[in-house]
């Protein structure tokens, strides 16, 4: 047998050498695998029992004392979607101020018999208290209606709370694990000076950043997986698009954030630095891109901004595959915004990144 070293073209690429480091060093880590797979699935499950469909109802209301006041209370009850609670006005007006109350009903005192109803007109519950109360009590006095309506209650697929903020979830679990896991890495490496020891090896400076970027998108795979497999079995979660639109939208989101999270980390020097721009870069994406609630909640001078945040674009195309069926085609406008931010943080962190 040789003892000659092994000819340089049978080694193994210095791109793949670091991609299985990377994955070694990642294995090796119980806290970082309970956050990046185990996490989000506490999350879906949380927020899918919190938010899972359940009849409209449940309505707290205040009825001052009074003499009509136990009559109020037997309809109310009697329509089986009220809790109410009788006492004094002031009190009354305080429940409703401090939320404990939906509606305050007050009886009329004169022959008339109507009601006044105190409600807070920018909540939904208490409006939609309001209405669904003065129907059971105008029934209760015998109202008739002047035409024949009927009822068909309906819920299409894709149209619940969950089925909204899956895609949703989603988006936040690429940003976070684009930021935290090459930022946090990338700055960890640095301080423990391995990225100087980097430099002495046969290999490019490209091949790293972009080993550590491919890195992160293996890691993505399982994660999304296991996120989309759990709201599938818990909660009835499907795609009305293609799955391969849907794969490609994730590793496009990927590869987004894993630019955004190496430009951030190019030039901090210690964690606190690196920690307090990833918080400074991904809370209005927080915030305004639409992962819990719509953006469409803002007012609309803002709707610019919140537009061309990196993740806006990435969670309206999931959500337009998965909740409408879209097509890539149909997808042109943010899928160009999502390459062209992954490209141009990419390009910009191999131009100024600091190696010591």
């Amino acid at each position: 047998m040789s003892d000659r070293p092994e000819p340089s073209s049978a080694r193994r690429h210095p791109f793949l050498s670091l991609i299985a480091a990377r994955v070694r060093e990642f294995r090796r880590e119980p806290t970082a695998i309970f956050w990046v797979y185990v996490f989000p699935l506490i999350l879906v499950v949380a927020l899918g029992v919190a938010f899972r469909n359940k009849p409209v109802g449940g309505f707290a209301v205040a009825v001052p004392t009074g003499d009509r006041a136990a009559q109020v209370r037997q309809a109310l009850e009697r329509a089986g979607r009220f809790r109410v609670w009788v006492g004094s006005e002031q009190e009354s007006r305080t429940r409703l101020r401090t939320g404990r109350a939906d509606l305050v009903i007050i009886p009329a005192s004169d022959d008339a018999g109507g009601y006044a109803y105190y409600f807070d007109p920018t909540q939904a519950n208490s409006v939609l208290a309001r209405h669904v109360a003065d129907d059971v009590l105008q029934a209760a006095a015998e109202r008739r209606d002047a035409v024949a309506v009927q009822d068909h209650p309906l819920t299409e697929p894709g149209g619940r709370y969950i089925d909204f903020l899956i895609p949703g979830l989603l988006g936040m679990g690429l940003l976070g694990g684009g930021m935290w896991g090459v930022g946090f890495a990338i700055v960890d490496m640095r301080l423990r000076k391995l990225l100087k020891r980097y430099l002495a090896t046969p290999m490019k400076r490209s091949h790293f950043l972009a080993a550590v970027m491919a890195s992160r998108l293996l890691f993505t795979i399982p994660e999304v997986l296991t996120v989309l497999v759990c709201a599938r079995l818990f909660f009835g979660v499907t795609s009305q698009g293609s799955y391969g639109a849907l794969g490609l939208l994730i590793l496009l989101g990927a590869f987004q954030f894993s630019g955004i999270g190496l430009l951030v980390a190019s030039r901090a020097q210690t964690i606190e630095t690196v920690s307090g721009l990833m918080n400074a870069v991904m809370l209005p994406m927080w915030i305004g891109s639409g992962i819990f609630f719509s953006t469409e909640r803002f007012p609309d001078v803002v709707q610019p901004v919140l537009a061309i945040l990196p993740l806006t674009p990435l969670i309206h195309a999931l959500r337009s595959v998965m909740l409408e069926g879209a097509t890539l085609m149909s997808l042109g406008p943010q899928l160009a915004l999502i390459l062209a931010w992954g490209s141009v943080t990419f390009a910009l962190a191999l131009r100024c990144f600091r190696w010591n």
